[in-house]
Order: C-alpha cells, then sequence, then structure tokens
C-alpha cells in the first residue's frame, strides 16, 4: 500500500511519488528492471549534451523550463542509485575488500563537464522567471550543483555494481573519492521534503525533486573527484553502495545465479459467442419483484485537487497543469479517505439499513462488491456481516467486477431474492488512494467512496426492469486495467485506449438491447422511456464521446465525476445519490446505469429512482458505532482523522 499523508501545512502529499521505492521481490530479470528504469527514468530525460544544445541555442523560454530539464536529467544519472542502493562514504582502509553484499560504482569520467556547465549557466542567467524568481534562483543553486560537478557519463552505468573484489581487479577503474569529508554536512530528512510547500504546484513538485536529488550527493560537491583504485591511499573517502533492502539483493544474486523467470502464456484469439445473452427482464409475471428500500452513500472526506496531484508529481510524468487535467478528464477533485475500505463500507452499511428500517435479523443476504480490498479471510462481506450483528445469511460473499460492480451486484441481488425471500444488503465500496503510486493516469481519476443498498422482495411496484451483465474480450481489453501490476511496481495500471475500446464496443450492445426491448411507459421501446442516463463514472469527456454517436444527449447523462473522481464499483450508487442531493431527479424516474472496466466486464440496470429511496449524506468522523454526528469539515478535524 502507498497511502497519503497531510504535512504540516495541511496540504495532501504522496510520499511514493516522492521517494524512490521500487519492489524487487516482483521483478524477475535484469530485462524488467531495465524496462521499468527506461520508463520511470529515462524516457522523459534530456542527456547533458541535450541541456547544452538547448541552452546554447535559445530553446528554454523560462527559468523554470531549464530547471526542470536538470532535474529530470539528474534522476536519470542517479537512475539505479536511486532504485538499489543506499551511499556510504568510508575510509578507504575500513573498505571490506571480500563481501559479496558491498559493491562500488566505476564511472567512466565525464567529457566536456566544463563547457556544458558554463552553457547551463550563461542561459539561465539570460531567462526570466515563470512563476516566482526568488525560488527558481534558489533550485537553480542547488541542481545546478549537482549538474556542474556530476563526474561521469551516465549512459554507461550498469545496474548492478562491482563488488570490491571485483572493482579492484578490473583495469583502470575509477570510482568517487571525496577530500573533506564532513559527515554533518546537509541532508534533507523525509519530513523537510514532504513539508515543502509552495504556492505554485509545479515549483512545489520540482523542489521536492531538487532535494531529493541533493541527497544523493551529501557532501562538498566541488571537492569530490574520480581516482583509480591503484591510487587509493588509505585516508582517501570512497562511496560504497549497499543494497537498500534484502530483496535488493536477492535480486542482485539471481541475476549473478542466472535464475530464468517465468514466461508469461500466449493467449488464445478472442472469438465471438454462439449467440449474445439476453438481459434479464423483470415484468409483471416475474414471482419476484425488487423494491429498493434504501440507498445510502459514504463519500471520502478528504479533498484531492488536481493542484494537489500536480505538487506531487513524480519525474516519470510530462508537464500536465491542473486545467489541463481537468480538460482531458472532466476531474477537478476526486476524494480519499484516511478509513480502511472496510470502514467506509460499513458505515453506507449502517445508515442504508437503518433508511429502510431493517434490522440484522431481516437481512437474507450480504453481496459486497470492490476491486480494492485487501482483505482475504475473511471475506469483507463475511466481516460486515458479523460487524452488523447478522448471526446467519443465506450468502455473504464478495464480488470482483471493478467498475462494473453496481450492475454485477443488482444481477446477484436478483437473482438470490429469489431463493432468500429476503431483503439483501448489497455494499459497494473501493479504496484507490493507497494503491496508485505512480501511474498519473490513475492518480487522476480515481478516488474512494462506498455505496450500500436494501433490496428487498415486494408484492407491490418494482423498482428494478432489467439488468444485464457482460464479461471477456480480446487480451488486451481484459488487461486494460491491471492492479497489482509488476511493471508498475504494483501500482493500478489504467491503458487508455484499450478502455476506450471496450466502453465503445459494450455501450454499442447496451443501446442495441434497449432497443429492442419493450418498454414500460407505454407501447414503445425501453430506450425511449429512460428519464436519465446514470453512467459509471470512468472520464467524462470519454464517455461524451462515445455517447453522443450512438444518439444519446449530453445532456440527458448525468454526472459528479468533477467533484468525486472514479470510485468505480461505488461510482454508480454514489451518483444516483448525488443526482438526488443536486435536484436533478425530484420525482421517480427511470434510469439507465451502465458501468464497465477493469477484466472488460460490462453490464447495466435499467430501473426507477425517487428521492425517499436515498438517505441523508453520511456523517465522515470517526464514529464507527450506529449512531453518527454532524459531519466535519475543518482542517482540524481532517487532521484528527489521521491522528486521533
Amino acid at each position: 500500500m502507498k497511502p497519503f499523508r497531510l504535512n504540516k501545512h495541511g496540504k495532501l502529499v504522496f510520499p511514493s511519488s516522492i521517494f524512490v521505492d521500487l519492489d524487487f521481490s516482483i521483478i524477475a530479470d535484469l530485462n524488467q528492471l531495465k524496462a521499468i528504469i527506461r520508463r520511470d527514468f529515462e524516457t522523459k530525460s534530456p542527456t547533458g549534451n541535450e541541456i547544452a544544445e538547448r541552452a546554447d541555442t535559445g530553446k528554454y523560454a523560462t527559468r523554470y523550463d531549464l530547471l526542470r530539464d536538470l532535474g529530470l536529467h539528474l534522476f536519470w544519472a542517479n537512475r539505479f542509485a536511486l532504485a538499489m542502493y543506499e551511499k556510504r562514504p568510508v575510509r578507504w582502509r575500513d573498505v571490506p575488500r571480500t563481501h559479496d553484499d558491498v559493491f562500488v560504482p566505476l564511472l567512466p569520467p565525464r567529457e566536456n563537464r566544463e563547457k556544458k556547465a558554463a552553457s547551463v549557466l550563461n542561459a539561465f542567467g539570460k531567462l526570466p522567471a515563470k512563476w516566482n524568481q526568488e525560488s527558481e534562483d534558489d533550485l537553480f543553486g542547488i541542481l545546478f550543483d549537482c549538474f556542474a560537478n556530476k563526474l561521469y557519463r551516465a549512459s554507461e552505468l550498469p545496474p548492478i555494481k562491482a563488488t570490491i573484489t571485483e572493482a579492484l581487479t578490473t583495469p583502470n577503474a575509477k570510482t568517487t573519492v571525496l577530500d573533506d569529508f564532513n559527515p554533518d554536512h546537509r541532508r534533507y530528512s523525509v519530513d523537510d521534503i514532504l513539508n515543502v510547500s509552495e504556492e505554485q504546484p509545479e515549483l512545489e513538485a520540482l523542489r521536492r525533486w531538487t532535494m531529493v536529488l541533493h541527497n544523493q550527493h551529501p557532501w562538498d560537491r566541488s571537492r569530490a573527484k574520480l581516482k583509480s583504485f591503484a591510487e587509493m591511499q588509505d585516508d582517501d573517502v570512497v562511496v560504497l553502495f549497499y543494497p537498500r533492502n534484502r530483496d535488493v539483493l536477492d535480486f542482485i544474486n539471481r541475476v549473478k545465479n542466472g535464475t530464468s523467470s517465468s514466461q508469461t502464456p500466449s493467449p488464445t484469439p478472442a472469438v465471438e459467442p454462439v449467440r449474445p445473452l439476453p438481459p434479464l427482464v423483470i415484468d409483471k409475471t416475474s414471482l419476484f419483484q425488487p423494491k429498493i428500500e434504501a440507498l445510502a452513500i459514504r463519500k471520502g472526506e478528504i479533498i484531492c485537487t488536481n493542484e494537489d496531484v500536480v505538487r506531487n508529481s513524480p519525474p516519470t510524468w510530462s508537464p500536465m497543469s491542473a486545467q489541463e487535467i481537468a480538460d482531458k478528464t472532466g476531474i477537478e477533485r476526486r476524494r480519499y479517505t484516511s478509513q480502511p475500505l472496510e470502514n467506509i463500507a460499513l458505515e453506507a452499511a449502517r445508515a442504508a439499513m437503518a433508511h429502510a428500517g431493517r434490522g440484522p435479523e431481516e437481512i437474507g443476504a450480504l453481496l459486497f462488491c470492490t476491486c480494492t480490498s485487501e482483505r482475504l479471510i475473511p471475506s469483507t462481506a463475511t466481516w460486515l456481516s458479523g460487524q452488523l450483528g447478522i448471526m446467519q445469511t443465506h450468502c455473504s460473499a464478495d464480488i470482483v467486477a471493478a467498475c462494473a460492480g453496481f450492475p454485477y451486484g443488482m444481477a446477484e441481488t436478483v437473482r438470490l431474492l429469489r431463493e432468500v425471500d429476503r431483503p439483501v444488503l448489497l455494499v459497494m465500496a473501493e479504496k484507490f488512494s493507497d494503491k496508485i503510486g505512480n501511474a498519473r493516469p490513475s492518480r487522476m481519476i480515481f478516488g474512494d467512496g462506498a455505496a450500500a443498498m436494501i433490496i428487498a422482495p415486494t408484492n407491490e411496484r418494482c423498482d428494478v426492469e432489467v439488468v444485464q451483465t457482460y464479461a471477456s474480450g480480446p487480451f488486451s481489453q481484459v488487461n486494460s486495467i491491471i492492479w497489482p501490476n509488476h511493471d508498475f511496481d504494483n501500482d493500478i495500471t489504467v491503458y487508455g485506449p484499450e478502455v476506450k475500446a471496450l466502453v465503445k464496443r459494450y455501450l454499442n450492445q447496451m443501446i442495441g438491447e434497449l432497443t429492442e426491448l419493450k418498454g414500460v411507459k407505454g407501447d414503445g421501446k425501453l430506450i425511449n422511456d429512460i428519464d436519465m442516463i446514470v453512467p459509471h463514472q470512468a472520464n467524462k469527456n470519454m464517455i461524451i464521446d462515445i455517447a453522443v454517436p450512438q444518439g444519446i444527449a449530453a445532456e440527458d447523462i448525468f454526472f459528479n465525476i468533477t467533484e468525486v473522481g472514479n470510485a468505480s464499483a461505488a461510482s454508480i450508487p454514489i451518483a444516483l445519490a448525488d443526482a438526488v442531493y443536486e435536484k436533478a431527479i425530484s420525482k421517480r424516474s427511470l434510469i439507465f446505469a451502465p458501468g464497465f472496466g477493469a477484466g472488460a466486464v460490462g453490464g447495466y440496470v435499467v430501473m426507477w429512482l425517487e428521492p425517499s429511496m436515498v438517505a441523508e449524506v453520511i456523517s465522515t468522523n470517526l464514529d464507527m458505532g450506529p449512531k453518527s454526528s454532524p459531519a466535519h469539515s475543518s482542517m482540524e478535524d481532517i487532521k484528527e482523522a489521521f491522528h486521533g
């Protein structure tokens, strides 16, 4: 898990975006490591020659543009040290000669170092500040010191460094030697870095980069030099590399021993089914009539703005402003929670039961839909059953259907009603905020939230007209959203083009089915009876771009993604409640609620929603008992949520 935190200024910070912390237990071989390093450090970074050429030819428009290139270059130059090793200055006389877990970099000397430094220094002095001249000048002092005093050619660095024994037997090998090493030289602590605050989000991110890069060389860099091992004196201070943890050392040993890794099997090409499976239509002749007695939602209590995303930019991201994130996704804010996933699910479940007036003895089954649960044994559904005081159910089970969790949960609820003839508690919840890491598409889109519904059999008016679910497709679409993704350090990863392809495929199929189904308001088609479309809140712009060519007007689609982001399985029920809170739904209305997502899953529900079904907004305090207190919104209360 990669949790966020609030710094002393009350700002959201994401430590995993600031500090490099790869999980080497899941990196299979050297090729996989090089692919990760290439993506995280090389693809965005210019070489020293490119920076000098851009400086000489006037390619930089502002000081910030040059500063950003210096930062990217220095992250690349320190890529393996940042990812794999801790540096420890040690006097040569005290260096162990035979240990196989102590390493030293063999460094090829850098060419034209002074000329490149002069080009950068000259260019920076002529450029205007982009936001804050004082801050940008201060950042340049640190970054330029690192750049001008970089002694080696970074392009030739290997990931696995030499042992001392190997270094001593390598002709002409050189490494860094420090003159007058001061162990008290300034070094930034973790809190120093996390507590940075700049008015401009981009400068705040850059200052954190700069502090991390300074810590790679916490000594007087102007007095460092390269020296061959044959010239070493006892009092010379060399910089040793120690594996950051046991997993790094195990990885190094696997590579050295030539341990083979498992091969990914090749998928069979996808083929169409013999015939499409029809949706389940619940009409007046059905033996059961589902009634929605309650819908309660629990949003995250902490707001993460687009500015918060930008101020936590790692060097793997291309530049993108807060407004550009909004333009691309339709999201301006997403909601996070400091609480565990099951806690917010429990809050929503209790609120739904209270709104429906149902006790634990009445619940016949409990379904929990999520794709972000850390709980395997017992399942979250059974944990919730126990917390709610339910002595026995016919079924308490988790459903992993990602962003189609709502239609999957509703479909299974309808089936269970036939068997239990009792109310079913359907809970949907996600917590993405601690599973996102450095994958920007995920960080831009996903939020946290929970919802719960009580659905009961009735002899009265039916609230659920149609349910339909789908799954699978081409292998690329099935794997369009992955978590954990070993290639992205176990972060949730979204491959946009494949997601768009599966959404388009399913939406075409859904509209086709609704066009064929008989209406419920008269003798027309069901599609013409729909009062409002409340889709899974995946990406506002993508949904509109796909829906409009299908004849769906943008104004007929309800979105709340601007304020809450994408809460996956919980996104549709949260949007349904918000449609009531915002008076977009003020009377009993027929809703088309489609969902689609990870695993190439999809589905939809055609249902009736009326305002009386929706419970009041849940308090976001920490009281996990049945009673609740008024909601809090002050910064002091948010801090209490973290530290109380």
